[in-house]
């Protein structure tokens, strides 16, 4: 235990064996729902409701499910060991619905998953040259602040989402409602709210182990309520039932793995069939979504963690930088799509996690989830989006850094904060909030004080906005 402590420097960051045990068990269950979302955007239990390739290819359900885990498992037990972060990392969402709803209408599933393989290659270049770091130094205060605000509001966002508490009119305008015709109909989505009251009320009472203590709760009295009533899972069929899946107690607890895609990779098919410039165009375009995402992330949970300095940065920063870059190559070679950091590693930062064993245990639990498959799905989603949805508003807290008594600050930061949440990508609101930063300060006189790597990658984002066109162009 003591060597432990030593090594992930318990006292300096001020917290316990206890305390980062509980925060990577509630970093698990914030994030464990990524083993049967990610198999439900890419891949499918038949061809005909999957997504598929250029080839008519298509990825089955339950072996997606068993590399998901299995590359979020060991890629966060990396990052807690060798950066000593509380980050756990996973298929990222914005990622798997790109390759699922754009490449592969280009290409195969393989030729896909070789350029998320080439992505990650270039950001551990970039990680380990320095150039990451220069540009995450670059990144002016008060847009960082931003950012994790930005990420507060994003998963608050998700949260509500999820649980059906905010859903879709379908209509051009409102484009939103509140639950059901502008009310609260099913029973899931009051589980969720009353998870938000119960962790709400017991981080207010600063109970320790409060959030996980309210997932367990929640979950028990949802439990008790689909024993009762009978409300099932939608299916993507109906709006009242479960998101992804009722809670229910499993039959069975152990299932094994079936780790078939691992290795299902084309490296240069994708060059071959769509061309150098249209291939090129896809990888900047995970670089792009890759790079930025993780790097806003992290600016947020270390903030909120409390492990950031002033300017921003944290202890074992370019090792996590690094390590985020092989989370992309795991994920392409494991065809779970490119790992990053995930968001919702808040939850357990909220628990209490502060360094990188949190991280270990979460991932040490996302291995289990291999073989225990049916146990992950007794916590149902809703209960998982009201821990988020209390981590969001603990987050908002940073805006207090920002001064929004000076306009060519205060509208990058709003711009980078709304942009996050409206758009359900954290890349695009870092974006915005690069260019109009640059363009701001450049009208208000303050060229010299922006530095020469904002405006390369503020141009690049301009690139990146405009990629649409460009493809067609290309094309």
């Amino acid at each position: 235990m003591n060597a432990l402590g030593r090594y992930f420097k318990f006292s300096e960051r001020g917290t316990t064996f206890g305390q980062e045990v509980r925060g990577g068990l509630v970093m698990f269950v914030a994030m464990a729902y990524i083993i049967i979302l990610n198999p439900l955007i890419m891949g499918g239990f038949t061809a005909d409701q999957a997504a598929t390739d250029v080839e008519g290819g298509w990825l089955p359900n339950h072996q997606l499910a068993a590399v998901t885990a299995l590359t979020a498992g060991l890629m966060t037990i990396l990052m807690g060991v060798i950066a000593n972060v509380p980050f756990g990392l996973a298929a990222g969402l914005g990622i798997n619905s790109f390759l699922a709803f754009t490449l592969v209408q280009d290409l195969t599933w393989p030729e896909a998953m070789g350029l998320v393989v080439i992505n990650g290659l270039i950001i551990v270049l970039l990680g380990a040259t320095g150039l990451r770091r220069m540009i995450f130094d670059a990144i002016p205060g008060p847009l960082k602040s931003a950012i994790s605000v930005g990420i507060g509001l994003f998963i608050a966002f998700i949260g509500f989402v999820n649980s059906g508490f905010v859903r879709s009119t379908t209509l051009a305008s409102p484009p939103l409602e509140l639950g059901e015709g502008g009310s609260i109909t099913s029973l899931p989505t009051i589980v969720f709210v009353i998870g938000v009251i119960l962790i709400g009320g017991l981080l207010a009472l600063r109970v320790k182990g409060g959030i996980l203590i309210g997932i367990v709760g929640t979950t028990i009295i949802a439990i008790i309520l689909e024993a009762i009533f009978k409300v099932g899972p939608s299916l993507g069929e109906d709006p009242n039932a479960w998101n992804l899946n009722a809670p229910e107690l499993p039959a069975g607890i152990v299932a094994l793995p079936d780790l078939s895609l691992i290795g299902q990779v084309s490296f240069l098919g994708a060059f071959e069939r769509v061309g150098f410039l249209a291939a090129m165009m896809f990888v900047f375009t995970l670089v792009i979504m890759n790079f930025f995402d993780a790097m806003g992330t992290m600016t947020g949970l270390a903030r909120q963690s409390g492990i950031a300095y002033d300017n921003g940065q944290f202890p074992g920063l370019r090792r996590a930088l690094i390590v985020e870059g092989v989370g992309a190559v795991a994920g392409g070679a494991g065809s779970s799509s490119s790992n990053t950091v995930f968001v919702d590693s808040a939850a357990g930062i909220a628990e209490g996690a502060r360094t990188g064993l949190s991280s270990v245990v979460a991932g040490i639990m996302f291995l289990l989830a291999m073989f225990l498959t049916p146990l992950t799905q007794v916590v149902p989603l809703e209960v998982a989006a009201a821990s988020l949805v209390v981590v969001g508003a603990l987050m908002m807290a940073q805006i207090t850094d920002i001064d929004f008594t000076d306009f060519k600050i205060a509208l990058p930061a709003f711009l980078t904060i709304v942009i996050m949440p409206m758009t359900y990508n954290i890349a695009n609101g870092i974006g915005v909030g690069f260019v109009s930063w640059v363009l701001l300060h450049a009208i208000a006189g303050g060229f010299k004080r922006i530095s020469p790597l904002l405006w390369i990658v503020s141009a690049l984002f301009v690139v990146y906005f405009v990629r649409g066109p460009l493809q067609a162009l290309l094309g």
